[in-house]
């Protein structure tokens, strides 16, 4: 029987696995502004910041921040931000402070830089009787501290953080961690000039010292109305041109988005794109997002951005997206919702990639001449136990994929076009050793993974003639993943496998498991298929 992708063999043997490896983790801010005094007062720079929902309840009615919530997880991380001391000039170190215990460090990290460590504090880090363990420390990167508005500061600083960490978090056995990077905005850019330019030339190989990136809204392509710079007084110019689109597509620049793939492995980045450009509170940017559109996106007709940085922009060739209907910054944004916590820890911890594909289709109403009507088809995920979407895909945000024109949604679309070949809609990480059946489940029930996918598929008018702007097809499903003691898939229309009840067998072919959905103007088979992730550290 075959073993590849998608069969039980694979998924399987992921079962029982324990809690992977801690890894240190890197938060990164975005762009500070013209001035950045005030960012400099902000202990944790927004990262701390989070979320309340009123209409929610229980532990989904305050979510509490980035740094919080990692603190509070099950992996139980530790703030060492203070650990590691920025300043505006070198630090020279007084003789005789550097304490034996810490004597095994290269001396260089403790002077003679404006970014060094702190003796007593690392101290404090690798105390056992303060639970110290270096591989569960969470650090944010402060890099306006250092005052100087310029990548290649930015990059380079970056690259010593990350070996500071990794020597403080060394074995005793000589084992050396890798990092996680998680970065908002800017913060990504930062993340790739440490890549792309600093690491290969200390002729490094940067996957062996980063395990896996997060960007949250990463203009990796640059931003739409960059030309905007040249009219008002920016005293960070440097910065600024790191997000013209033409610089990130020009493939002979070495940071480009183009030349990532030459340097890290694009599948162990994931870009978290926001869509809710609606809410965010630079009105002017989400005015001019739809003005400046991007190709195939027929001018003002469409605003796929989440205010600042264009949907298409947040991507990058060849890495996974998950889609949250949340905009840029400010409350209740990508970096302040409890979604960014949520996708990010799947990504860096889970063991098991899932991913979603189109097989077939066919529209069988709407599709009016008259109006130019165009098609659009959408999926959102959610998967048990978490009160939010993990993939969000709807018309109000603007990000299903089209718009086609056939009724198979077989052309290729010039706006938004497929996730990946053979029709990839999505993919997601899951870690099984946090399962948990929920409330409610019979004693003795299996192991078992639940998503509910929220299928939509409609339609809108181009030209305002005719009888188009319709939803064409939108249900629930629930698509249930039977761990033990061999992975078994069903589909159910409800709830019913709470009482134990059998959903529709699911069909098993090479790559994944076969499933139809349909009613009244849309019918279609989609594959869902189950990956063994590789635990690199």
């Amino acid at each position: 029987m075959p073993t590849g992708p998608g069969h039980s063999e694979t998924a399987t043997a992921a079962l029982g696995r324990p809690t992977r490896r801690a890894q240190p983790l890197i938060l990164i801010r975005g762009f500070g502004g013209l001035g950045v005094e005030d960012e400099k007062r902000i202990a944790y720079q927004g990262f701390n910041d989070g979320t309340v929902y009123p209409h929610k309840r229980g532990e989904n009615y305050i979510y509490e921040g980035l740094i919080l919530r990692f603190m509070k997880s099950r992996w139980q991380y530790r703030d060492a931000t203070n650990v590691v001391g920025y300043y505006g000039s070198a630090v020279e170190a007084l003789p005789g402070t550097i304490p034996d215990a810490l004597s095994h460090l290269d001396a260089r990290y403790f002077s003679g830089d404006r970014m060094v460590i702190d003796p007593a504090m690392a101290l404090t880090l690798l105390d056992p009787a303060r639970q110290g363990d270096p591989l569960k420390t969470l650090w944010v990167f402060r890099y306006y501290d250092l005052n100087d508005r310029m990548f290649r500061t930015y990059g380079e600083a970056l690259v010593r953080l990350i070996d500071f960490i990794r020597a403080l978090a060394q074995d005793g056995g000589g084992k050396v961690p890798k990092v996680n990077i998680l970065a908002h905005s800017m913060g990504g850019l930062i993340v790739r000039e440490a890549v792309q330019r600093i690491l290969p030339e200390q002729g490094r190989a940067p996957a062996e010292c980063i395990n896996k990136i997060v960007t949250l809204g990463t203009p990796h392509r640059g931003i739409t109305f960059q030309i905007l710079k040249e009219w008002l007084p920016i005293r960070a110019e440097e910065e600024l041109e790191h997000f013209n689109p033409d610089r990130q597509a020009d493939p002979e620049n070495a940071t480009g988005y183009l030349n990532f793939a030459r340097h890290f492995p694009p599948e162990r980045l994931l870009t978290v794109v926001g869509t809710n450009y609606r809410s965010y509170g630079v009105a002017a940017s989400s005015w001019m997002n739809r003005l400046f559109s991007v190709a195939g996106e027929f001018g003002p007709n469409y605003n796929r951005s989440d205010g600042l940085v264009k949907q298409s922009s947040a991507q990058m060739p060849g890495a996974p997206r998950s889609f949250v209907h949340k905009c840029h910054g400010g409350p209740d944004s990508l970096v302040t919702s409890r979604e960014a916590f949520e996708i990010a820890t799947r990504f860096f911890f889970g063991d098991v990639r899932v991913r979603l594909n189109l097989v077939e289709a066919k529209v069988s109403r709407g599709l009016d001449l008259i109006g130019k009507s165009e098609v659009f088809f959408g999926v959102s995920v959610k998967p048990r136990g978490v009160d939010f979407e993990l993939f969000h895909q709807s018309a109000e945000a603007e990000n299903c994929y089209g718009p086609f024109s056939r009724p198979d949604l077989g052309d290729e679309s010039p706006a938004f076009g497929w996730a990946g070949p053979d029709r990839l809609i999505c993919e997601g990480w899951l870690d099984t050793s946090a399962i948990d059946p929920g409330p409610g489940a019979p004693p003795g029930a299996p192991r078992d993974i639940v998503m509910r996918l929220d299928i939509y598929v409609g339609e809108r008018d181009l030209f305002g003639l005719g009888f188009s702007d319709n939803v064409i097809f939108r249900k629930q499903y629930y698509v249930r993943a039977v761990l033990e003691p061999k992975l078994t898939l069903a589909l159910y229309t409800g709830e019913e496998f709470r009482d134990g009840a059998a959903g529709v067998p699911m069909t098993e072919v090479e790559g994944g498991w076969i499933f139809r959905v349909g009613g009244t103007g849309f019918e279609a088979a989609l594959r869902i298929s189950f990956e063994v992730e590789p635990d690199e550290d």
